[in-house]
């Protein structure tokens, strides 16, 4: 991909505000599927989702297996916010993803239950239907294992396994009357909550930002003077875009930048999945979108505010055997930093904010 955004591919995008979801008698039939047949609950109608301006309709992330439907986007937002979805019914998935904080927590490492903390940062949910592997470290290789993942967990939603989740989701009649409305008859599974929690988060789409404007609509009125000397600096002398590209503006790949490596301990990061040693300390290219909304940054929640990321890159990371060649000193002066953070933040956009927690859950 061409990082400094084509010309053509801005028209493109500036046209395409594609629909995902058929509505209709199609949606009952394959709802574009390649032509494999839908059950009857599947085939529910169509939740349509419109991707704004600035984003790559072509990147977003719909498995074949799991259509996007309105009730199974409704039963993934109940599942999303519902604290009963833990061992002792004090820790929901919007624990650590707050709508109100760009769906983070603003914590430099997540707390769950017994108000047990994890090691990492919890990454906004949204856009998460334009990345592949999912988690810091990329152990889930889609949006739906990333979406049961923390219910196992001992530090976060407390259950021993995935069985213990559904027995528990099982007691609640309004949950089992849901789950055989959108996925037909039949025991609930944990493939299926996946499924419902990973259409709902799918819907948290941040696009249409100032810098949208100004780049692709050629608004320059949308961004301050300083934004725009901060996009020239992020796409040549700070560098930024030789991993933050592309309309998400992450390269969706994994880099050691040295994090954590003046400490007593390394997280391993990508390397606990691969077991590449030249991946260790590595973790994933976070989306810059929402950026100014969610911090603390780093998988580590180590920096408090954006200058200080900026000034980390500057000084060329932290040196270790393992750090990116692309990590190199950058001589930025203080006006360039505030440049920088102008740009960064012109990326706050829209898409998100129509999310509410639920009145009333299942019982």
């Amino acid at each position: 991909m061409d990082n400094n955004f084509h010309a053509e591919d801005k028209v493109m995008k500036k046209q395409n505000m594609k629909m995902w979801g058929v509505s209709g008698v199609l949606a009952g039939l394959f709802l574009l599927t390649g032509g494999m047949m839908l059950t009857a609950a599947d085939a529910g109608e169509a939740y349509e989702v419109e991707i704004p301006l600035g984003l790559d309709e072509d990147g977003f992330k719909v498995p074949k297996d799991n259509p996007l439907t309105k009730d199974k986007v409704e039963l993934g937002r109940l599942l999303f916010f519902d604290k009963r979805l833990s061992a002792n019914n004090t820790i929901a998935c919007a624990s650590c993803h707050i709508p109100a904080l760009a769906f983070t927590d603003g914590q430099p490492v997540s707390t769950g239950i017994h108000h047990l903390q994890g090691g990492r940062s919890a990454p906004t949910a949204i856009n998460r239907g334009f990345s592949a592997a999912q988690f810091w470290d990329g152990r889930a290789a889609t949006l739906e294992d990333q979406s049961i993942g923390p219910f196992a967990s001992p530090v976060e939603h407390g259950f021993a396994n995935h069985d213990e989740l559904v027995a528990k989701i099982s007691t609640f009649a309004g949950y089992k009357k849901l789950f055989a409305k959108v996925f037909g008859a039949g025991n609930i599974t944990k493939e299926q909550v996946g499924k419902a929690i990973a259409s709902f988060q799918r819907t948290l789409i941040s696009g249409n930002s100032p810098f949208d404007r100004f780049d692709y609509d050629g608004d320059e009125k949308a961004i301050s003077e300083s934004a725009k000397r901060g996009k020239k600096l992020f796409f040549d002398k700070a560098r930024c875009n030789l991993c933050h590209f592309g309309t998400n503006f992450s390269d969706e790949k994994f880099h050691n930048i040295g994090i954590g490596w003046g400490g007593e301990a390394v997280d391993p990061g990508r390397y606990n999945v691969t077991k590449d040693v030249k991946e260790l300390g590595a973790f994933k290219t976070p989306t810059l979108r929402e950026i100014s909304r969610t911090a603390p940054y780093m998988h580590d929640g180590g920096f408090a505010t954006l200058e200080q990321v900026i000034e980390h890159y500057n000084k060329g990371g932290v040196k270790n055997p393992f750090l990116d060649n692309q990590i190199i000193e950058l001589n930025l002066t203080k006006s360039e930093v505030a440049d920088l953070v102008a740009m960064l933040r012109s990326l706050e956009g829209e898409g998100w904010q129509h999310v509410k927690a639920p009145t009333e859950f299942p019982q």
